[in-house]
């Protein structure tokens, strides 16, 4: 008979309950920690392909993991504060349940346009989160949320124009301009012997250290996927190598024609993915390949291509090269750690002659005092980088870059300070960007993943565009299992030159678990 722990637990009998094979969240106040005890000299982490697997982390005072001795007399408040609210334990199985949130209001005083009615927005959340294992080698979880919001009028414009939700998932629009969408994410993971991990499920990808990625990020929706990664008992390299299935976007104008079905399906793609990670003690090297192979065509759906299995880094590369019509991309990434609680990190990604995208960055842990640490980075992207002929095959999915947000032929300085003090937190994150976009659809300057690599331009150039992004926000961190926090906070959006309707000061307060990360600095 199951055993139903629901009165409370010490917080050290609650850290047995998480499946050792399972990834750790992949959320940046998460990663926070993973990161700073990754950046030790003498740790051999491989932490520049997220998620990280908790076998192959240290956990050690990780949010979520570390030991709270603190104590609650009442179960609401162990429940609150310290504990999943479900546990389960019978022998192997084990079994965590908590309910996932994010109760949002806000203003932006200067944005009457897209509601005319209204300038106050609101964000509903409602959802689960299922982790658990079966013996120490196969784990297991699940994560699902629906959400009902209306939201500030850049990202309502984005929402139209994509039909996504930036990160999240397809939106159905309501009347008054509200916005229905959900996210869902699930994964089996299964460790047969210590070296070798194999997971099949629906997530997202993460390559590099900083806090955006020039070779593949979480930017994009979850999508399907079957992942092999082996780890050598030296663990001094990892090789991973996945395979997806991708679209281009998921407005009607993605869809394949008519089919007997009444909603005919979006234009999709198979993708391969490879990484390479070396640990050298206080550098760590990592190689990336991406290919995303023409899988539908005029004439419908191709025969499928073997080569799509290849696990072998650079064979796809060299095979099909930069100008076939399957898609590839080679990068590097590199993380030097000059002291124990500081690193300096970098990429590098090429899709073509001429076409290139780079990051360099540097992050320092405790600065000053434990729990306040920087971050700063600077990312680029020449034109035409990501892009490609057909346009369907660019590297983006479900109508977002598989990179960086901005998509292609932009430069962007990011620069984030965190402090912690205790269960209270405070963050200010700021971006600078100068992008270029087309001042037509008839003219193509390298700056649209939508259209063609190869199409006309003129001879009066692209429209060069500022943004300024700044996000202050304060928070108390209720339980660390979740993430889940109260907050208040208020960002601001500048784009000189542009309509007042994307501009955006926008004053918030939300009560969230936080378990993956959502990019509004866009």
């Amino acid at each position: 008979m199951l055993r139903l722990f629901l009165l409370a637990l010490p917080l050290g009998m609650a850290l047995g309950l998480h499946a050792q094979q399972n990834d750790i969240p992949l959320q940046r106040d998460v990663y926070i920690d993973v990161e700073r005890n990754a950046a030790r000299i003498d740790t051999a982490i491989h932490s520049g392909l997220k998620p990280l697997i908790e076998s192959r982390a240290d956990l050690t005072h990780v949010m979520g993991y570390r030991i709270d001795s603190s104590r609650h007399y009442y179960w609401l408040t162990e429940k609150i504060f310290k504990e999943h609210l479900l546990i389960v334990d019978e022998g192997e199985f084990h079994l965590t349940a908590d309910p996932l949130v994010n109760i949002e209001y806000g203003s932006d005083k200067g944005d009457q346009t897209a509601y005319a009615d209204t300038n106050i927005y609101a964000t509903n959340s409602r959802g689960f989160w299922l982790a658990g294992r079966i013996g120490p080698k196969l784990s297991f979880q699940s994560m699902f949320i629906e959400n009902q919001a209306v939201v500030p009028n850049y990202l309502f414009r984005r929402v139209v124009a994509t039909s996504v939700m930036p990160g999240q998932g397809r939106v159905k629009l309501r009347p008054n301009n509200d916005i229905d969408f959900g996210w869902s994410q699930a994964n089996v993971s299964y460790t047969p012997v210590p070296w070798l991990n194999v997971q099949f499920g629906h997530s997202k990808q993460f390559v590099g250290h900083g806090y955006r990625s020039m070779l593949l990020s979480d930017n994009a929706v979850n999508s399907p996927m079957l992942k092999f990664s082996v780890l050598s008992p030296s663990r001094r390299w990892q090789y991973t190598t996945w395979h997806t299935k991708l679209m281009h976007g998921v407005t009607e104008a993605d869809r394949l024609p008519a089919g007997e079905s009444s909603e005919t399906l979006f234009h999709w793609m198979r993708g391969r993915f490879n990484h390479l990670s070396i640990d050298l003690g206080r550098v760590q090297v990592g190689l990336f390949e991406a290919t995303l192979f023409r899988t539908v065509d005029g004439d419908g759906v191709r025969p499928f291509d073997a080569q799509e299995l290849n696990p072998v880094i650079g064979v796809n590369t060299l095979t099909y090269g930069f100008d076939h019509e399957n898609k590839t991309l080679l990068g590097a990434d590199l993380r030097v750690k000059l002291t124990n609680k500081m690193y300096a990190y970098g990429q590098f990604a090429t899709d073509g002659p001429g076409r290139s995208a780079w990051q360099a960055g540097a992050r320092a842990f405790d600065v000053l005092r434990k729990d306040i640490h920087l971050q700063a980075e600077y990312n680029s992207a020449t034109p035409y980088m990501y892009m490609h002929t057909p346009a369907k095959l660019a590297y983006m999915h479900a109508g977002a870059p598989l990179a960086h947000p901005l998509g292609t032929s932009f430069g962007e300085f990011v620069g984030i300070l965190d402090a912690g003090f205790g269960r209270y937190w405070f963050q200010c994150k700021v971006n600078l960007a100068t992008f270029q976009r087309d001042t037509s659809d008839v003219f193509n300057h390298g700056t649209d993943l939508n259209v063609p690599d190869k199409f006309p331009s003129s001879t009066f150039g692209p429209l060069d565009r500022t943004l300024t992004y700044v996000d202050v926000n304060a928070s108390y961190l209720f339980n660390p299992n979740t993430n889940l926090r109260f907050v208040l906070g208020c960002w601001r959006r500048d784009l000189p030159g542009s309509a007042d309707a994307v501009q955006c000061t926008y004053i918030y307060m939300s009560l969230r678990t936080n378990l993956f990360n959502r990019y509004y600095d866009i």
